[in-house]
């Protein structure tokens, strides 16, 4: 049988682990920066803690694991026959694969709730799964980097993830625009239309604006139930551009304008620091998940065609379903495997990785051999990334290994460097060729 990764995953090669390790260093360090604890949680959870966070559309996409053992026991045969899946599946499997990190997060807390100090400030990098159709930019098995704070309902979070966001991707020389929003915004869009109780199904269809454009918006809410005038009075107040406006559309909804009050607070806290990026405010701006409740973020590359490559927002709720009352959280995530493509399609990665290989040592002969293993230790404990070729002799193969590995340095070692200690370090980009002692090679990879 030829051998095959599984629909929507991938191996990763050494070269893109590094690149890919440079994306997750790079966001850590943000994350730590602003003072965000790491955790971890399993790949596995109970299906009862992941269904129904996500929306209809989410919960068709969980990963679901058949129970071990007898898994059709109690299952008859009537059921399978006419496909009765809502009451096959529970039967069949009781535990998913995790579909984000903030469902998982916000039960880690409710459990841990008594070893925590609040506000909890958390970051978590870790792989998330969704049974998705695989495309450009889109996975069945990726990462996620989130970082987010529960327990206090204060919009300098939201502040201060949008500068997290500026950061991150002004690290990365990436050019954005980061968008945002309040789900209370468009809660008073469907009170105002007059269809507060379609809220939902008014967000599912805004969401999609990007991919299907306005006709195919007001198409989709209108399958959905929601009726000709009340598609025409979202359309209008979606064209709406400044807050002021909005305000005045928004004057039969206190919950719409809670939304914007909140906005502008946030907009208040964002021109009291600097930005490199773009931020824009954005009413179109949905995003489906039905845990939000109050700011929306979504992040979007300027030079390159892709989807988003970060997003989040408040969810006042989540812990509740857990048992949790009144704790609020705020949360944004980092589309890793769409940065790493984003920034494979502008060649953006650094030429020279730190964790790289970074001198390669050569030996003519056996005796060689091992007094060039005694300097590589040396180099190796002045913290410089080396190795050496496991034969001595055949200094062409030798060669084309250091070629094949883009080494930037060579040390060559043969009778006259063991003679003199000064051994030969040649520079593999230009060719320049001199003789240094171990010491002065270790000052030189350091300086280059």
């Amino acid at each position: 049988m030829k051998p095959s990764t599984a629909e929507g995953t991938r191996d990763f090669t050494p070269d893109q682990v590094l690149k890919r390790n440079y994306i997750f260093d790079t966001i850590r360090s943000v994350f730590v920066k602003f003072g965000y604890l790491p955790i971890e949680t399993p790949a596995v959870e109970n299906l009862s803690t992941l269904s129904g966070k996500y929306g209809e559309e989410g919960d068709r996409l969980l990963f679901k694991i058949l129970n071990s053992g007898e898994y059709l026991k109690g299952i008859s045969p009537d059921d399978i026959t006419s496909k009765a899946y809502k009451t096959i599946t529970p039967i069949l499997a009781k535990r998913g694969l995790r579909y984000d990190l903030t469902v998982p997060f916000a039960r880690f807390v409710v459990m841990h709730q008594n070893e925590l100090t609040f506000p909890f400030k958390r970051y978590q990098i870790q792989p998330v799964w969704r049974a998705d159709r695989p495309q450009k930019g889109r996975y069945r098995e990726f990462y996620q980097c989130d970082v987010d704070v529960v327990g206090s309902t204060s919009l300098v979070y939201e502040a201060e993830l949008v500068q997290i966001y500026d950061e991150v991707f002004s690290k990365l020389n990436l050019n954005v625009v980061i968008k945002f929003n309040n789900r209370k915004i468009l809660a008073g869009i469907a009170e105002v239309a007059g269809i507060p109780d379609l809220m939902v199904d008014m967000t599912v269809a805004i969401d999609k604006l990007d991919k299907i454009g306005i006709e195919g918006v007001k198409k989709e809410m209108s399958e959905r139930g929601i009726g000709e005038a009340a598609v025409a009075k979202i359309t209008q107040i979606l064209d709406i551009q400044s807050l002021d406006e909005l305000l005045v559309a928004m004057e039969a909804s206190e919950t719409g304008k809670l939304g914007i009050q909140e906005v502008q607070t946030l907009l208040q806290y964002l021109n009291a620091g600097q930005q490199n990026q773009e931020i824009r405010f954005d009413i179109t701006l949905a995003r489906g998940l039905n845990y939000y409740t109050g700011c929306i973020f979504e992040v979007q590359a300027k030079d390159v065609a892709m989807g988003s490559i970060g997003g989040g927002g408040r969810y006042d709720n989540l812990t509740g379903v857990f048992g949790l009352k009144d704790v609020s959280g705020v949360g944004v995530s980092f589309g890793a495997e769409r940065i790493y493509d984003v920034l494979e399609e502008l060649n953006l990665f650094p030429k020279d990785q730190s964790s790289s290989l970074k001198v390669l040592f050569m030996a003519f002969d056996e005796v060689a051999h091992l007094y060039a293993f005694a300097a590589l230790s040396k180099l190796r404990a002045a913290g410089v990334n080396s190795e050496i070729y496991p034969d001595a002799g055949k200094l062409k193969k030798q060669m084309k290994y250091a070629n094949d590995r883009q080494v930037p340095f060579v040390v060559l070692v043969g009778e006259e460097e063991m003679s003199t200690g000064l051994l030969s370090f040649k520079n593999m980009e230009s060719g320049t060729q001199e003789k240094l002692t171990i010491e002065e090679i270790i000052a030189k990879t350091h300086t280059l």
